[in-house]
C-alpha cells in the first residue's frame, strides 16, 4: 500500500519538537524523503498535439480504475509511454480545453511526478483520476505528484503548492500529493495543495506536508476518505466552508491541526472534521503535544465531532493563536467545538477542554457546510459518505 511505503521512510527520520509558532519552525527537513530515493522526476511537458486517448469500456467493478475512461487526456511518465498520452501532469493539464463545456477526465498513470501543477479556470466541470485498482480508499494509489517549495522562495503561501487548484467544479480521486520542503525557522510555509475555489470534492487522496499541507481557501469543499498529514497548521485557509468526512488526520511532530482565517461574524468559513480519526504518524509523536487547533483570526471556527482522537492531542484541546509574551491570543470570537469524540485524547478521557471552547450538544449537519441541497451538486461523490 502507498500510505505504508510513505510510512516507512518518514519512521526514518528523527522527529525534533518545532518551535510552534506558525511561519516559524526549526525541525530538520526530514520531508525531503518522504517519497524515497526511487523517486524520478517526470520529463519535460510534451509538445504533442496528441492529446486525447480513446479507450475502450471496462468490465471490472466500478471502483477499478485502471483504464482510461474514453476521451480522457492520459498522462504517463513511465516508458513505455502509452500512446498520445503526456510525461507530466502539468502537460496533461495544458491541454485541458478552456472553452468547452463538456465535462473533462485527466487520468493519470502510475508514477511519481517531480513537478509543481497549476490547474486554471475552465469553464467545464473537471475530473482527475489516478491509477488504481481500488478506488474506494487511497491505500492503493499508485500516482504521485511531489514537490518541494516554500513561501521563502515565492510571494504567497499558493505558489507553493505542489497543486495549485484555480479550477471549480472539480474532482479529485486517488492522488498521492506532497510539498517534500520540510521547514525552515522563517518563511516554511509549504503546501501540497492550494483548493482556491469553490465545488472542489477530493476522494482517496493523499496529501503530505509539514506546515500548511492544506489551503481549503474558497467556497463550498469536501474532502473523504482521505490521508492529510502534517504538523503546523496543516489544515488552513479564510473563508472556505469545509466538511471533511472519513479522513485520517496524522501528526508527525508538535503543532496544530487547523488554523482557520475566519476574519469576521458575516465570514461563512467552518471546517467541520467528522466521523474521522486524529494520531501520531508513529509511536514516536508524545503524548499531549498537538491541538486541534488555533485562530489565525479572532473569528476562527472549527468542530471536530464523532472522530477518534488518540492521546497525541493535548489535553486542553486548543491553543491560542500565540503563546509569545504580548503576542495575539486571537481567542475573542472563536468558534472551537467537539461533540462525541472519543478515544485517549477526547474530552472524556482527559478532562476539561481549553476555556474558550465548547462540547456541543447536537452534531453538526453537513447541509449547514454544504448547503441543502449538497446530495444534487456534481462535485459532491456521495457514494464516499456511505
Amino acid at each position: 500500500m502507498r500510505f505504508v511505503v510513505f510510512f516507512a521512510v518518514l519512521v526514518g527520520g528523527v522527529w525534533a519538537a518545532p518551535q510552534l509558532e506558525r511561519r516559524a519552525c526549526s525541525h530538520d527537513n526530514c520531508l525531503r524523503a518522504m517519497i524515497g530515493s526511487s523517486a524520478v522526476a517526470a520529463p519535460s511537458s510534451s509538445s504533442s498535439s496528441s492529446s486525447v486517448v480513446s479507450s475502450t469500456a471496462s468490465s471490472a467493478p466500478p471502483w477499478v480504475k485502471t483504464t482510461a475512461p474514453s476521451g480522457a487526456i492520459i498522462v504517463d511518465g513511465t516508458s513505455p509511454f502509452t500512446p498520445g498520452s503526456f510525461p507530466t501532469v502539468q502537460g496533461g493539464v495544458n491541454a485541458l480545453s478552456l472553452t468547452t463545456t463538456n465535462p473533462q477526465v485527466l487520468f493519470i498513470y502510475p508514477g511519481t511526478y517531480v513537478e509543481q501543477v497549476y490547474i486554471p479556470p475552465l469553464i467545464s466541470n473537471l475530473t482527475v483520476q489516478g491509477w488504481t485498482p481500488d478506488s474506494r480508499s487511497y491505500e492503493a494509489n499508485t500516482a504521485t505528484i511531489t514537490f518541494n517549495l516554500a513561501l521563502l522562495n515565492v510571494s504567497s503561501d499558493d505558489e507553493t503548492a505542489t497543486v495549485r487548484q484555480w479550477n471549480p467544479n472539480t474532482k479529485f480521486y486517488n492522488l498521492n500529493i506532497a510539498n517534500t520542503f520540510g521547514h525552515v525557522n522563517k518563511n516554511g510555509q509549504n503546501l501540497a495543495v492550494s483548493a482556491h475555489t469553490t465545488n472542489q470534492g477530493y476522494y482517496g487522496v493523499q496529501l503530505w506536508g509539514y506546515q500548511d499541507t492544506l489551503l481549503a481557501n474558497t467556497g463550498n469543499q469536501l474532502y473523504a476518505k482521505s490521508l492529510i498529514v502534517g504538523a503546523i497548521d496543516f489544515i488552513f485557509g479564510q473563508t472556505a466552508t469545509a466538511w471533511f468526512d472519513k479522513i485520517d488526520i496524522r501528526t508527525i511532530a508538535a503543532g496544530c491541526i487547523t488554523a482557520s482565517g475566519r476574519s469576521s461574524a458575516a465570514n461563512p468559513s467552518w471546517y467541520v472534521i467528522n466521523n474521522s480519526t486524529v494520531a501520531g504518524i508513529n509511536d514516536t509523536i508524545p503524548a499531549g503535544t498537538n491541538f486541534l487547533g488555533r485562530p489565525w483570526d479572532s473569528f476562527a471556527r472549527v468542530v471536530f465531532q464523532n472522530t477518534s482522537l488518540s492521546d497525541v492531542i493535548a489535553p486542553a484541546g486548543w491553543r491560542v493563536w500565540s503563546t509569545s509574551v504580548g503576542g495575539a491570543t486571537n481567542i475573542g470570537n472563536v468558534t472551537f467545538a467537539e461533540y462525541g469524540n472519543y478515544g485517549p485524547g477526547s474530552v472524556l478521557n482527559e478532562g476539561p477542554r481549553a476555556s474558550f471552547s465548547e462540547q456541543l450538544d447536537a452534531p453538526v449537519r453537513i447541509e449547514s457546510i454544504l448547503g441543502a441541497a449538497y446530495r444534487d451538486e456534481w462535485w459532491v461523490d456521495l457514494s464516499y459518505l456511505d
